[in-house]
């Protein structure tokens, strides 16, 4: 990431966020066309009554990488910046500013692939599991005071959390439900 200087704001869930997610969504699908399979909120900002940093993610499953690519332009048109990989293989990365400030970002995989599967996991166990949901937004609260303008050791602090509770996520096959 390297990028010490971001500020890192966690706030208070907004139910807002939804709303913005399928009105995102909507203009990504015209964007994406013929390469969208499913389109679903992730993140923090999809898990009801926990804080987050005020970024929509969103996980767009593709039929096929090579083709999502060939979108790009349209992608820029409503306001994305394509990243390619973006240090994940298998992945297109794209992000939407918005007044200068980071407001959206795009994971893409292809349908139901190993990525796919593990951010629909993720959030489908800390959906189900309020209380392990808590502890993640307590973490998270804690990281950003600790580190208020070094989004790299945020990140680092939640990555043990994330990687126990997406292991057990998969396990239990949280990848496999379709909850939104």
């Amino acid at each position: 990431m390297g990028d010490k200087m971001k500020i890192v704001r966690v706030v208070p869930h907004d139910p807002d966020w939804a709303n913005q997610f399928t009105i995102e969504a909507e203009n990504i699908c015209r964007a994406m066309g013929e390469a969208v399979v499913a389109i679903h909120h992730i993140g923090s900002t999809s898990i009801p009554h926990i804080h987050a940093k005020p970024i929509l993610d969103i996980l767009l499953e593709v039929r096929d990488l090579n083709l999502a690519d060939t979108r790009d332009t349209e992608m820029v048109s409503i306001g994305y910046t394509p990243m390619g990989e973006y240090g994940i293989p298998r992945r297109r990365f794209y992000y939407k500013n918005t007044n200068g400030q980071r407001t959206h970002h795009i994971h893409a995989f292809e349908a139901n692939s190993l990525g796919a599967r593990r951010h629909l996991a993720f959030r489908n166990y800390m959906r189900s599991n309020p209380t392990i949901a808590d502890e993640y937004s307590k973490l998270k609260q804690k990281l950003a005071k600790l580190h208020p303008d070094d989004i790299d050791s945020y990140m680092d602090g939640k990555d043990a959390f994330i990687k126990e509770h997406e292991k057990r996520a998969m396990d239990l096959k949280f990848g496999e439900l379709e909850n939104g």
